[in-house]
């Protein structure tokens, strides 16, 4: 097997270096000393940025103003996004774009996709569901309504919602059939309630009252939300191995300066062995990751191997190491700096937040892999 990324994914990575080369995971207030939001929107400044630097549409069509890119390249670019706490949608957007290109209707993509490319229009989504337990599908509800859909129900943590002009939202027909609908934040019938998340960034709780939206606004094709929802997934590893790489380089760097005794805490060998516990972790992450985005990345029609997992499968495994992974790296990192973690004039804590905040998005590892051998007793490997 060939584990080397093509030129096109490469000069990607090296784009979205540039771009965060000057971001601080700094630049706005603590979340510690900060009773509500760190911030009121998303970074603006990095948002224009990415648009400049052709990143907001690298996975959607030339037609569209993409760079026609797979999600493994865009896994690529979020991987960078994590390592510096960017705070931009740019996965949700993504995530949302791809979806509308690859099951909207051709007069929502022309509508949609261009403007999203070149960052006007900003796209989110809505994946808790109601509590954040449970399938998020079920937390809202779609009925027919002559030639369009009404929607009633509550979606909770939706990153970014106060600064998207439209949130792609899951929701049960009743029948068995799951919708998507892109619903723009100022609908009649739509209200944000604010919400602050571990991170200390701005997400909402978006209640749905008898929104009607019109047929071309809906994705109703079978398929579109397990498949958002593997990518979402998806990205969120890749953010979780970007934060996790981060923060071992950031530990790296202390223990080799930091002294006791006289000798650097790096030549210990119970800090040694710690720090190459986690090295492991990460590359763990970093092979489960590849994985599953590669996976999504195959064309739908191209055939999978006879005997081979569902791509469920591939994420659930991607799942567990993410949120086992960079909870051990971001804990580790903390017991080797001591009470020097806890400065809040230091980045470690701010990552610390944000190790948290990706891991309870990913949901429990022990969830995962009970899904994961339900799975397996499925499909029989062959």
């Amino acid at each position: 097997m060939d584990f080397t990324f093509t030129e096109e994914q490469q000069a990607a990575v090296e784009a979205a270096k540039a771009v965060f080369s000057s971001v601080t995971p700094d630049s706005v207030p603590s979340p510690a000393l900060t009773a509500g939001a760190v911030a009121e929107d998303f970074d603006r400044a990095l948002w224009r940025k990415l648009a400049e630097s052709d990143l907001l549409g690298l996975s959607l069509d030339p037609q569209y103003g993409g760079s026609g890119l797979d999600p493994l390249a865009l896994c690529l670019v979020l991987r960078e996004c994590g390592r510096v706490l960017a705070r931009v949608p740019l996965l949700e957007s993504s995530a949302a774009a791809l979806a509308v290109q690859r099951y909207g209707g051709a007069e929502l993509r022309t509508a949609v996709l261009p403007r999203a490319a070149s960052g006007e229009l900003v796209l989110t989504t809505a994946s808790s569901g109601r509590t954040g337990h449970g399938p998020a599908e079920l937390a809202v509800q779609a009925r027919r309504n002559g030639d369009g859909w009404v929607l009633d129900g509550v979606q909770t943590a939706v990153p970014w919602a106060h600064g998207a002009e439209r949130v792609l939202i899951p929701a049960h027909t009743g029948e068995g059939r799951t919708i998507l609908a892109l619903v723009p934040r100022d609908h009649e019938g739509v209200v944000l309630d604010e919400q602050i998340s571990t991170s200390g960034e701005r997400q909402a709780e978006i209640r749905l009252d008898g929104v009607r939206l019109a047929d071309r606004e809906v994705l109703a094709s079978d398929g579109a939300w397990e498949w958002l929802r593997d990518l979402l997934t998806t990205g969120t590893c890749a953010l979780a191995l970007g934060l996790g790489s981060a923060v071992l380089d950031l530990t790296s760097s202390y223990v080799s300066e930091r002294e006791q005794f006289g000798f650097p805490l790096a030549s210990f060998q119970a800090v040694a062995v710690q720090t190459a516990d986690r090295y492991i972790d990460l590359r763990a992450m970093e092979a489960t990751l590849w994985q599953a985005a590669w996976r999504l990345s195959l064309d739908e029609e191209r055939p999978t191997a006879s005997g081979a997992l569902p791509i469920a499968g591939d994420v659930a495994v991607a799942k567990i190491w993410a949120a086992e992974g960079v909870r051990r790296v971001v804990q580790t990192a903390q017991h080797l700096h001591g009470g020097f973690g806890a400065v809040t004039d230091y980045p470690l804590h701010r990552y610390h937040a944000w190790g948290k905040q990706l891991e309870l998005s990913l949901g429990s590892a022990a969830a995962h892999e009970e899904a994961l051998g339900e799975l397996l007793a499925a499909h029989p490997l062959g």
